[in-house]
């Protein structure tokens, strides 16, 4: 069943039952299967500040919606998925676990409201076949062997990992492999604060109607601006993905960084950076991102910066208006179609020119967004770029030749 996306997160529409069946599936398998339970304010942090998040959530074996935000934005689209909460689905798996005699391990958040304690109490009385392991863990995605080694010994099926987003998706991400036991692995945030019945679940009957939010402001008044978030900002910009932006161009910098040095004959030779794709091996392009509302100086340096995480670089020059393309059917973010990732129906590009002054070893991609990066000259710029990206860099290309010769 094809998923569907929203705001360029795609989640599946399966039903309990379909969910079920793979879940049984994913037990019986040789491989190892990450679920994810996006809901609202995930989506809008992977969408708006965390392209690793959107990365990760964009990778899941499966995607369950968990918020009628998003039920309601399906239907919005032609769609109508199921509504599979965090707390329902953990529920059947630790059932399912306990009646297929499958070990499960749970990385609860040492700071949270439940303890590792409260959890194994929890387990024991409700799931008394269960065979389990819970442990308090802190909120870093590496560097915790100790807990990675504790697991391995193990040796469970099936991973909790409750640590609230996205620091259990990344955690996942990046430890999965190391615990080659693992069938499923989950993250689930406070879901088992109701199993320890330290909070208490809204009743039915605001679930089914979709008021739980408003059950949660009134027991934990502290969530405002989360359930805010969820609440009004999701929906505004659902409208404005679903019903505006595929009529704009969205507003994007181009980063052309080089740096110099000498040929044999003393003449100047310019070397420019360009990056490989993750998501399409030999898609090579100069870097760029989204201006999201600032100037355009503003956001080539912090695109840039973000692009090879260093600061060792001196803006030259920022021209807008240079070059606009619509994105067809081609160009993709992580594996989603540029169109369905941010809305609009293409690109108006303005360049962001920067000398840099640091060495190779400052220069630290993103890996969920480039896969290498290398130094070319400025007379091998265009070939070395996609065929998509040519006519393009030459207009960039050219604009860069006019700059250094009035230097």
């Amino acid at each position: 069943m094809n998923p569907i996306n929203i705001l360029g997160i795609n989640v599946n529409t399966y039903n309990k039952q379909e969910v079920l069946a793979k879940l049984v599936f994913f037990l019986t398998s040789d491989k190892q299967h990450y679920l994810a339970t996006p809901n609202p304010e995930m989506i809008l942090e992977a969408t708006s500040r965390d392209e690793e998040l959107f990365y990760i959530l964009n990778k899941a074996d499966l995607s369950l919606p968990d918020g009628m935000g998003l039920k309601i934005a399906a239907w919005f689209l032609g769609s109508s998925i199921s509504r599979i909460t965090g707390a329902d689905l953990t529920k059947d798996i630790l059932a399912l676990a306990e009646k297929n005699n499958q070990k499960v391990a749970v990385l609860n958040w040492g700071n949270g409201l439940s303890s590792a304690e409260n959890i194994s109490q929890a387990l024991a009385n409700q799931y008394p076949g269960l065979k389990f392991i819970a442990q308090d863990i802190a909120r870093k995605v590496i560097g915790q062997d100790d807990i990675i080694e504790v697991v391995k010994k193990f040796q469970p099926t099936i991973i909790f990992v409750a640590l609230g987003a996205p620091w259990q998706e990344k955690f996942i991400f990046h430890n999965l492999s190391k615990l080659s036991s693992i069938k499923i692995a989950i993250g689930v945030g406070g879901v088992f604060d109701f199993l320890t019945k330290k909070i208490k679940r809204a009743p039915k009957i605001l679930r089914a109607i979709g008021l739980e939010w408003l059950w949660r402001l009134a027991k934990q008044p502290w969530r405002w601006r989360r359930i805010y978030r969820a609440t009004i900002v999701f929906p505004a910009k659902f409208f404005l993905w679903r019903f505006i932006y595929p009529f704009k161009y969205r507003p994007n910098v181009v980063c052309l960084l080089y740096q110099t040095e000498q040929g044999r004959g003393g003449e100047i030779i310019y070397k420019i950076l360009i990056v490989e794709r993750a998501d399409e091996p030999g898609h090579w392009q100069l870097p760029q991102g989204g201006r999201d509302g600032e100037d355009l100086l503003t956001a080539g340096q912090r695109e840039l910066a973000e692009e090879i995480n260093s600061s060792k670089f001196k803006p030259v020059v920022a021209l807008d208006k240079l070059h606009v393309y619509e994105f067809g059917e081609k160009i993709s973010k992580f594996g989603v179609k540029a169109r369905l990732a941010r809305g609009y129906k293409g690109q108006k590009q303005g360049l962001f020119i920067a000398e840099f002054f640091g060495g190779d070893e400052d220069i630290k991609i993103n890996h969920w967004e480039h896969r290498n990066w290398q130094w070319v000259n400025d007379s091998e710029l265009v070939s070395q770029v996609h065929p998509l990206r040519r006519q393009a860099t030459k207009i960039f290309l050219n604009k860069f030749k006019q700059i250094v010769a009035d230097k």
